[in-house]
C-alpha cells in the first residue's frame, strides 16, 4: 500500500492552481460571492460526467446563456433561453426543471447551503452524509415534472440506488474544503466527514496504490476507500482526491497519446 509521505507528495504536486483551469472547478472559481461559488458548483458538477472537453464546452454554453451571472439568472427565473440545450442524456425537458427547482430554493429559502445543512443536521449520527445526499437530492425529486426523463434522474441520482455519487461529492469536496483549489466556504461540517467523488481515474489509481479492492465503482467502493484514507489523514481524508484524479487523468492521457 502506497505512503502517507507518497500521498502528500501527490498532494504537493497537483492541488495547485495550476490544475483549475482544465478542471470543472474553473468554474465556482467565476464566482465572486458565496452565493455565486455555490450556483457555479452545483450546476457545474451536475454536468461533470463523459468527456471532459465535452462538458466543459456545454457549462460554457450554459454559463454564457446565462450571461456569466449564474445568480442572477436564477433568481430571474427566466429560463427560456435554456430551450434546445442537451448533454448526453439530458433534455431540455430534465435540465429546465433543475434550473426551475433552484430558482424556488433561493426564492423560498437561503439557498443550497441551508438545504445541504439541514439534511446533515437533522441526520443519524452513523449516516450524515448519506442522509444529506438524500435530503437534497428528495428537494428536487419531490419538485421534479411528471415529464422529467432519465437525464434529471441521472444528473441528480439517487443514492438509495448505492451510486457512488461523485458529483454531489465533489460539490461538497468545493464547498468545505481549504482553498487552493476548494473554496472552504461551508462550515457546517467538517473535511473529515466528506466521502471521496469517486470517478474511474481515482478508482483506478486506487486499486493500484493499494487502497482499494472491490471491483465495482459504487457506493461500498467509496466506504472501503475512506477508510484506508482515514488511517492516513483522519482529519482531511479527501484531500487526497484532486492529486489522485490529477495523477490518473495524466498516466491516462500519456497511455493514449495525450488523446483525452
Amino acid at each position: 500500500m502506497i505512503t502517507k509521505p507518497e500521498l502528500d507528495n501527490l498532494v504537493l504536486k497537483y492541488e495547485t492552481k495550476d490544475f483549475i483551469k482544465d478542471d470543472p472547478i474553473q468554474f465556482p472559481h467565476r464566482g465572486k460571492t458565496k452565493e455565486e461559488i455555490e450556483l457555479y458548483g452545483f450546476v457545474a458538477s451536475l454536468f461533470a460526467y463523459g468527456n471532459r472537453k465535452m462538458f466543459i464546452a456545454k457549462l460554457n454554453d450554459l454559463f454564457a446563456r446565462a450571461d456569466n451571472d449564474i445568480a442572477n439568472y436564477i433568481k430571474n427565473g427566466d429560463f427560456s433561453n435554456l430551450k434546445g440545450v442537451e448533454y448526453r442524456f439530458a433534455k431540455e425537458g430534465d435540465i429546465i426543471p433543475i434550473f426551475e427547482i433552484l430558482y424556488s430554493l433561493y426564492t423560498e429559502s437561503k439557498g443550497l447551503e441551508e438545504l445541504f445543512e439541514y439534511g446533515f443536521k437533522s441526520a443519524s449520527a452513523s449516516s450524515k452524509v448519506l442522509s444529506m445526499l438524500k435530503t437534497a437530492v428528495d428537494y428536487f425529486y419531490s419538485r421534479a415534472p411528471k415529464s422529467a426523463g432519465q437525464g434529471f434522474y441521472h444528473m441528480i441520482p439517487n443514492p438509495d440506488n448505492g451510486g457512488a455519487m461523485k458529483r454531489m461529492n465533489m460539490f461538497l469536496r468545493w464547498m468545505v474544503r481549504k482553498p487552493p483549489v476548494d473554496f472552504g466556504i461551508w462550515n457546517f461540517i467538517k473535511p473529515s466527514e466528506l466521502l471521496i467523488p469517486l470517478d474511474v481515474h481515482v478508482a483506478r489509481v486506487s486499486r493500484s496504490m493499494g487502497l482499494l479492492t472491490r471491483k465495482s465503482n459504487d457506493f461500498k467502493a467509496v466506504m472501503e476507500l475512506m477508510a484506508n484514507l482515514k488511517n492516513i489523514c483522519p482529519e482531511d481524508p479527501v484531500k487526497y482526491d484532486f492529486a489522485m484524479f490529477a495523477f490518473g487523468v495524466e498516466l491516462n492521457s500519456k497511455k493514449l497519446g495525450g488523446a483525452l
